[in-house]
C-alpha cells in the first residue's frame, strides 16, 4: 500500500534527541554504525547516537531486573505471536505490581465483559495517589483560559504532559497491543537516558487493548458489530465510553492510536487531506513537524519503507486521531502497519513509532504544555470574537471547493420547550458535559437579533427561558463547533468517512446559532445523567432477520440495531436466519424487522419455502421492517408497491431534512421534519403510503448537512413508506434509520414502526404496482461496501484506464455529464485492508483527473 514517501531534512534530529542532562548518564553505546539493511531492528541492536546527546532508539537499553520479561511472565517473547487479551492484562498487571513507575486499572468493561486495563507509568514521585491528583489538577488548570497566565506559566516549568499509547481498537489489527506492552516494559523497568528521559518528562497512559472483545473473535468491529474508531463523539459503545472519561481525568497532549493496513509499508502522519476545520493549527504543526518528523528521520535511517500525506485523513469527528486532536487540544495520530509483514516486523515498527514519538514529545515538555495552554487561550479568545476556522489545503496540488462561510458564531442555542423531544435534547447535552463544554440555561427569555435556526435563515428570534445556551467563548469552542454546527463544510470531494455528524440534526432537535454580543440571563445546566432505558406499554413478539453472516453491512445494520434494543429500548427479540425462516422461524412472531445487507444472495437463500413462509406471514397479518438491503428483499416479495433505483448523485454520509406525514403513526413525537442520514443509499418512490418524503430541491424545506452533488435527484422521493400488505404492514426505510446507534432523530421513527399501531387501513395496491416493483428490485445489484468514483465525462476514458489498471470491475452510470463508477468490494474490506482502494486518489490525480468524487469503504 505504498505511497508517496517524503523524506525529512536531518537537521529535525534536534526534535528527538535529548539532552543528557534531561536524564540519567547514557549507558555505554556501540560504534555508529550504517543503518541496518532489514526494517526489523531491536532497539538493543540500533546503531548508536551522536556523542553528547541521549538517542531515543540508538541508546542500548539497560534494565534493572525488577519487572520480569514477557518470556518469564507469558512464555515467550513479545512479538512472536499476538498476545490474547487475558495474556495482555497478565503482564500489564505484573509490570504495575512490580514496578514503582507504574500503576493500573480497568476503565472500562466489554460488552462479553472483559476488562479494559490500562497503566500510568511516570517518574515514582507521580505514582501516588496525590501525585496523579496534581497531574490531573495541574492539566485542568491549563485547559481552562480562565487560570491566570502567572500559574500557567509555573505549571508549564514543572509540570508534565499526559502522553497517550493505545492500540487494538480494531480487534484483527493485534500488532499495537504488543507493542504498548513493550514500551510498558521498558517504562516500568530500564534505567538507561532514553527511558529516564521520559519518566522525567512526561506522564504515559497505556491502553493495550481498546476492542478485547474484537480481539478474541478476530473481528474488526466490537461485540456489538460497531466499528469503535467511529464511535467517539456519541460514545454508544462501554469501551469507547469508559475511554474517553479516562481521557478526561488524563486529558491528553499526545495520542497515539496503534492500527494495521493492508500491504507491508507503514502509515503514519502528515495526514490527506481533507482536515477538519476546526482543529488546532498548533495541534497539526505538532503532528507535522515534531512527531511526523522525528519518525520520517528514524524510518528513513533505518531504510523502512513508510507513506504520509496520502489515504488517512483527519476530518470525520469520530476517529481516535481526530477526537483527541478537536476535543482535548493533542496531536492525535494514526499509525498503521502492514499487515503481510511478519509479526515481529508488525511489532518492531509500531514499537517504533510509539518509543520515539513518546521520546520527541518529552524531549520538547515545556514546548508541548506552553502550546498546549495557548491553544486553550486562543480558541477561547476566538469564539469570543465569533470566529470560525477556515478550510485549509495542506498537501497542494489539492485545492478547496468549499470554504467555511464568513459569518461570525458566537453562541448555539438548543430549545426545550417541546416536551415530545425531551430525551433527545438531554442526549444532546450530555454528550456536550461530557466533554467538558459548558451548558448553561436562559433564566429569563432572550430576543436573539440574528438567529440562525438549523435549516433556516437568519431571523430576530425571541427564545424562551429553559432554552440551552452554550457559548463559544470557552476553551472548548473547536468540539462546540464541531458537534453543534450545522455543517461540516467539506473541502474537497474525498470521503474515507461520512460528512454529517451535526448532534443537534442528528437528534432532530431544534436550536441554531447567532453571532451577535449577548449578555444572556443564564445559569449552569444540571448535568445530565444517563437515560433510562426500557420502552413504555407491551413489547410485541419480536424477530430480527439477518441477511448474511458473513456481509460486513449486515454484520453492522443488524449488530448497531441489536445494541439499540438490548441497551436502550430493553426489547427482547430472536435473531433469524433465511435458513431459519424456510425452517418455520415466524411462529408466533408479530414483527419482523429486517436491517441492511445483500437482498440478492438472502433471495436465494430463502429458498422457495422462506420465500412463501415470510410472503404469507406479512400478508397474514405481520407486520415487515425493513431498510436498505431488507426494503429491497421486501420489493422483491412483492410486499411493497414501491419502487427502488440506483442513486446517481454523490452522497457519501449526509444529513437531508425529510418531512413527515402528521398522520402517520410513525410521527409520534417526531414533529413534522426529521434529518435523513443517507448514504449512496437506493431511491425509493411510491405512490401511496409515504410517511416520510423530501421536498423538492427547489423549496424552502429543502436544506442538506455535509457534502453532495446531484442530490436533488431525492426531491419529491419517498424517506419511508408504510403500506397494506394483505392483512399485514409493510414499514421500509431508504436508508438506515439507526446508523451506527446515533441517529436518535430516525431511530424514532423505527421505535414507531416497531411499537406503534398500525396506521388506518388504505386501499391494498393493485397486484401489477407490486409486480413491478418486484421486477425492478430483482434488477438491482447488491454491491458489498463498494468504492465510488465519479468523474466527469470527459474524464470517463482516463479513470475508467486507472480502474484497469488495478484489476477492478465495477459498474457504470451517467448522468448530467458526470459519470458514476460503482467498484466492485466483494469481501466488504475497509479502505486500509483493500489492495488498492487507498491508492484511487493518488492514481487518478497522477493521470490529470480531479473527481467529482471519491467515496471509499
Amino acid at each position: 500500500m505504498r505511497a508517496r514517501r517524503l523524506t525529512w531534512p536531518l537537521a529535525l534530529a534536534t526534535s528527538i534527541a535529548l539532552p543528557v542532562s534531561l536524564a540519567a548518564p547514557a549507558a555505554a553505546r556501540p560504534p555508529a554504525q550504517s543503518p541496518a539493511a532489514s526494517p526489523a531492528v531491536s532497539p538493543s541492536a540500533a546503531p548508536a547516537g551522536p556523542a553528547g546527546a541521549c538517542d531515543p532508539t540508538r541508546t542500548a537499553p539497560v534494565y534493572r531486573g525488577k519487572v520480569p520479561s514477557p518470556e518469564k511472565v507469558l512464555g515467550f517473547e513479545l512479538g512472536e505471536r499476538p498476545v490474547s487479551s487475558a495474556e495482555s492484562d497478565r503482564y500489564l498487571e505484573t509490570v504495575a505490581a512490580k514496578s514503582e513507575r507504574v500503576v493500573s486499572g480497568t476503565l472500562a468493561t466489554s460488552a462479553q465483559g472483559r476488562p479494559l486495563k490500562y497503566a500510568i507509568a511516570g517518574r515514582p514521585g507521580l505514582m501516588s495517589k496525590a501525585g496523579l491528583a496534581k497531574v490531573r489538577r495541574e492539566a485542568a488548570l491549563l485547559r481552562d483560559p480562565r487560570t491566570p497566565d502567572a500559574l500557567a506559566r509555573q505549571i508549564v516549568r514543572r509540570g508534565v504532559p499526559i502522553l497517550w499509547v493505545t492500540g487494538n481498537v480494531h480487534g484483527n489489527e493485534p500488532s499495537g497491543t504488543d507493542a504498548a506492552l513493550r514500551v510498558l516494559r521498558d517504562l516500568g523497568d530500564r534505567e538507561d537516558c532514553a527511558a529516564e528521559a521520559i519518566l522525567q518528562n512526561a506522564l504515559v497512559v497505556i491502553l493495550p487493548t481498546q476492542n478485547p472483545d474484537g480481539r478474541e473473535a478476530g473481528t474488526r468491529q466490537n461485540a456489538y458489530g460497531f466499528d469503535m474508531n467511529r464511535d467517539w463523539f456519541a460514545r454508544t459503545q462501554p469501551e469507547t465510553d469508559g475511554k474517553l472519561a479516562m481521557l478526561g481525568r488524563y486529558p491528553p497532549a499526545l495520542y497515539i492510536d496503534a492500527h494495521e493496513m493492508g500491504g507491508t509499508s507503514y502509515f503514519f502522519p502528515p495526514n490527506a487531506d481533507p482536515i477538519y476545520h476546526e482543529t488546532p493549527e498548533q495541534a497539526i504543526g505538532w503532528i507535522n513537524g515534531l512527531y511526523g518528523a522525528a519518525m520520517a528521520e528514524e524510518f528513513t535511517r533505518r531504510g523502512i519503507d513508510f507513506f504520509n500525506r496520502d489515504v488517512y485523513d483527519l476530518f470525520y469527528q469520530g476517529y481516535g486521531d481526530s477526537v483527541p486532536t478537536t476535543g482535548f487540544h493533542a496531536a492525535g495520530m494514526t499509525f498503521e502497519k502492514g499487515n503481510a509483514s511478519p509479526y515481529p516486523e508488525k511489532v518492531e515498527e509500531q514499537y517504533l513509532t510509539q518509543w520515539v514519538t513518546l521520546s520527541a514529545a518529552a524531549g520538547q515538555r515545556q514546548r508541548v504544555l506552553t502550546e498546549w495552554r495557548r491553544m486553550t487561550v486562543d480558541a477561547y479568545e476566538q469564539g469570543k470574537a465569533g470566529k470560525l476556522e477556515p478550510n485549509q489545503i495542506y498537501n497542494p496540488p489539492n485545492q478547496i471547493d468549499r470554504q467555511v462561510p464568513d459569518r461570525k458564531v458566537r453562541h448555539y442555542f438548543l430549545r426545550a420547550d417541546d416536551p415530545a423531544k425531551r430525551d433527545e435534547v438531554r442526549t444532546v447535552v450530555r454528550r456536550l458535559q461530557r466533554m467538558g463544554v459548558r451548558v448553561e440555561r436562559l433564566v429569563r427569555s432572550l430576543t436573539v437579533p440574528d438567529f440562525k435556526p438549523y435549516g433556516g435563515s437568519e431571523a430576530k428570534t425571541t427564545l424562551p427561558a429553559g432554552t440551552y445556551w452554550i457559548t463559544m467563548a470557552q476553551g472548548r469552542k473547536h468540539w462546540i463547533q464541531a458537534m453543534l454546527g450545522e455543517d461540516s463544510y467539506t473541502p474537497f470531494p474525498y470521503f474515507y468517512d461520512v460528512t454529517a455528524w451535526s448532534l443537534p440534526l442528528l437528534a432532530n432537535v431544534a436550536g441554531g446559532s447567532s453571532g451577535a454580543s449577548l449578555k444572556p440571563r443564564a445559569v449552569p445546566a444540571a448535568p445530565v445523567p444517563a437515560p433510562r432505558p426500557g420502552h413504555e406499554g407491551r413489547a410485541p413478539r419480536l424477530a430480527v432477520l439477518q441477511l448474511s453472516a458473513t456481509s460486513s453491512a449486515a454484520r453492522e445494520s443488524v449488530g448497531w440495531l441489536r445494541h439499540r434494543l438490548d441497551r436502550e429500548w430493553r426489547l427482547p427479540f430472536t435473531l433469524l436466519t433465511p435458513a431459519d425462516v424456510a425452517a418455520g422461524g415466524l411462529a408466533g412472531v408479530e414483527v419482523l424487522v429486517t436491517p441492511d445487507g445483500p437482498a440478492s444472495s438472502a433471495y436465494d437463500a430463502l429458498g422457495e419455502t422462506g420465500r412463501t413462509a415470510l410472503q404469507e406471514w406479512t400478508r397474514g397479518g405481520g407486520r415487515y421492517v425493513g431498510w436498505q438491503g431488507g426494503a429491497q428483499l421486501a420489493a422483491r416479495l412483492g410486499l411493497t408497491t414501491a419502487t427502488l433505483s440506483e442513486p446517481t448523485s454523490d452522497i457519501p454520509g449526509t444529513l437531508i431534512r425529510a418531512k413527515v406525514d402528521a398522520d402517520s403513526p410513525l410521527a409520534a413525537d417526531v414533529g413534522g421534519a426529521v434529518w435523513n442520514f443517507t448514504a449512496y443509499d437506493l431511491v425509493m418512490k411510491a405512490s401511496g403510503g409515504v410517511a416520510v418524503a423530501y421536498p423538492e430541491a427547489d423549496s424552502p424545506d429543502w436544506s442538506v448537512s455535509g457534502f453532495e452533488r446531484g442530490a436533488s435527484e431525492l426531491g419529491g422521493t419517498a424517506a419511508v413508506v408504510d403500506q397494506p400488505a394483505g392483512e399485514g404492514r409493510s414499514v421500509l426505510f431508504a436508508a438506515e434509520p439507526n446508523f451506527r446507534a446515533f441517529t436518535d432523530g430516525t431511530a424514532k421513527l423505527l421505535r414507531n414502526a416497531v411499537l406503534g399501531p398500525d396506521p388506518e387501513r388504505e386501499a391494498a395496491p393493485r397486484a401489477g404496482e407490486a409486480a413491478e416493483a418486484a421486477r425492478r428490485a430483482a434488477e438491482l445489484p447488491s454491491p458489498e461496501s463498494p468504492i465510488r468514483v465519479s468523474v466527469r465525462a470527459a474524464d470517463a476514458a482516463g479513470a475508467a484506464s486507472v480502474l484497469r489498471s488495478v484489476g477492478a470491475s465495477w459498474a457504470e452510470r451517467r448522468r448530467g455529464g458526470v459519470v458514476h463508477y460503482v467498484i466492485d468490494n466483494p469481501r466488504g474490506l475497509p479502505t486500509d485492508h483493500h489492495p488498492f482502494a487507498g491508492r484511487l486518489p493518488s492514481l487518478l490525480a497522477g493521470a490529470g483527473i480531479d473527481p467529482v468524487a471519491v467515496t471509499l469503504p
